[in-house]
């Protein structure tokens, strides 16, 4: 069998991912596939989940990409999306965290705006999910959905919630406001933290990743934010906005790895 080095280090618990077919992403190998010279495999994941529908309190339902994993569950993870809906790297996202045991759901919170939202990474997606986000949306709703998906995250066990960018907000606000349905938060470079500062204080553990580079959150909203909360885990990482995000441009292999590994032992610690 082969053994691949994975990309970005993004994988727990290992970077090697052997190829067999009841893993949780199939690695399909061919002979177009494997390129004799450099000794690598492409290879075309499989997704763990698939769309399903939840209703929220008010009675709205809404879209939401749920993966479950293959062995015992270790608990639930909701899965924050960021200004682009639940594009395929939320979705991938979410499988990283089904894979990893827990049951995943990525709620499409954009759908109270605007319904199957799935944007790229461009000018004119930045343009039109900025749109959605900071008018179209009602942020108070936005929550009530969050909190929906929390409680069927449930079903897996104590639930976490992790969010990117607007989720990262999204994120934050949950753990000030839903300790009763998440009992751990990891928020990344959410541009409306520094305003929930004064709202409340986190109920729940949580951490929070940022980019020094990041020109859409100033190191003075982060100092807020530690100085204000200080029972919150702050990292700040040398990268820029969307650093986890492998398919933007301000995409960094180690910041991401590493945020990535703190997030899993936050959840490991106070999910399972």
């Amino acid at each position: 069998r082969f053994h691949i080095r994975t990309r970005a280090a993004l994988c727990e618990p290992s970077e090697l991912v052997h190829v067999r077919k009841s893993s949780a992403h199939e690695w399909r190998v061919s002979r177009a596939g494997w390129d004799g010279n450099s000794r690598r495999l492409r290879y075309c994941p499989v997704p763990m989940g698939a769309f399903t529908t939840i209703t929220s309190a008010d009675g709205f339902s809404f879209a939401a990409y749920r993966a479950e994993p293959e062995g015992p569950v270790r608990g639930g993870v909701v899965v924050i999306q960021e200004i682009f809906g639940v594009n395929n790297h939320i979705q991938s996202v979410t499988d990283r965290y089904a894979a990893a045991g827990y049951l995943a759901i990525a709620p499409a919170l954009f759908d109270r705006a605007e319904r199957n939202v799935n944007l790229g990474y461009g000018p004119d997606d930045m343009e039109a999910g900025m749109g959605i986000a900071r008018g179209k949306l009602d942020f108070s709703l936005a929550m009530a959905d969050t909190e929906a998906a929390g409680n069927v995250a449930a079903e897996g066990g104590k639930v976490g919630i992790v969010g990117y960018c607007f989720g990262g907000t999204v994120a934050a606000a949950a753990a000030i406001n839903c300790g009763h349905v998440f009992s751990a938060s990891a928020s990344y470079y959410g541009g409306g933290t520094a305003g929930l500062v004064g709202t409340g204080t986190p109920a729940i553990p949580m951490i929070m990743h940022y980019g020094a580079l990041d020109a859409h959150i100033p190191m003075s909203d982060v100092d807020k934010v530690r100085d204000a909360w200080s029972d919150a885990e702050v990292h700040v990482y040398d990268a820029d906005h969307g650093f986890h995000c492998d398919q933007r441009a301000s995409f960094s292999a180690v910041p991401a790895g590493i945020a990535q590994a703190r997030t899993f032992r936050l959840f490991a610690k106070h999910l399972g």
